[in-house]
């Protein structure tokens, strides 16, 4: 398999993985719909951020520790699973007042970090995206390149994709901006991303590694 090759089998992975909706996409739809496309973004900006440092750490094969150690694995398996938890329930919380707002205990950040931030921790906190990288990148990595430098842009062309995709939903989202902002469909935008954060966090709770 030469270097063209590889990328072009990755990116049609990648792509499929981009699509399927799941806990980024909530995520940034949820944002978009009540904080706004900017923060949105950021949050999206956060996401990819965290698949690049995945990359970075399965080509320099410290993901492979995730992948062989129970032990790392659970711890951040538990780490992930009560962050989910806990940002499903502040959601879930807001949503039950009578103005939805952003909780007011998030870390004392600036204001354009505090999504950027959510968004990274989702994705770094989440060990089976360690897992997956271990064991996809080296599939589309041929012999005969730097595997360093190769990961990296293979996760830097899903993060450009993630990117896209995310820009996509808040387009989608924005002809709808006046609608979403009303009281009553943030309060249940918020309860239903809260509900769908905390099963994620759940199911990941409830896995068991992979080995």
């Amino acid at each position: 398999m030469d270097a063209s090759t590889a990328i072009l089998g990755f990116t049609l992975t990648a792509l499929l993985l981009t699509l399927t909706p799941g806990l980024d996409t909530a995520l940034v739809l949820r944002t978009a719909a009540v904080e706004g496309g900017r923060k949105a973004m950021r949050a999206g900006g956060g996401i990819v951020t965290g698949v690049l440092i995945w990359g970075l750490i399965a080509a320099l094969g410290l993901g492979a520790v995730l992948a062989v150690s129970r032990l790392a694995y659970t711890l951040l398996q538990i780490a992930g699973a009560a962050y989910l938890l806990w940002l499903g329930w502040k959601l879930i919380s807001g949503a039950l007042k009578s103005r939805p707002t952003l909780p007011a205990d998030d870390p004392p950040l600036v204001r354009g970090e505090r999504w950027f931030l959510r968004g990274l921790l989702t994705n770094l906190l989440n060990p089976k995206v360690g897992v997956f990288y271990v064991s996809l990148l080296p599939q589309f990595v041929p012999a005969d390149v730097p595997v360093v430098a190769f990961s990296v842009l293979l996760a830097g062309i899903h993060a450009a994709m993630g990117l896209l995709w995310f820009a996509a939903l808040v387009l989608a989202a924005r002809p709808l901006a006046r609608w979403l902002r009303r009281p009553t469909v943030m309060r249940s935008l918020d309860a239903l991303t809260g509900l769908a954060l905390m099963g994620f966090g759940l199911r990941l709770a409830l896995s068991r590694p992979t080995s």
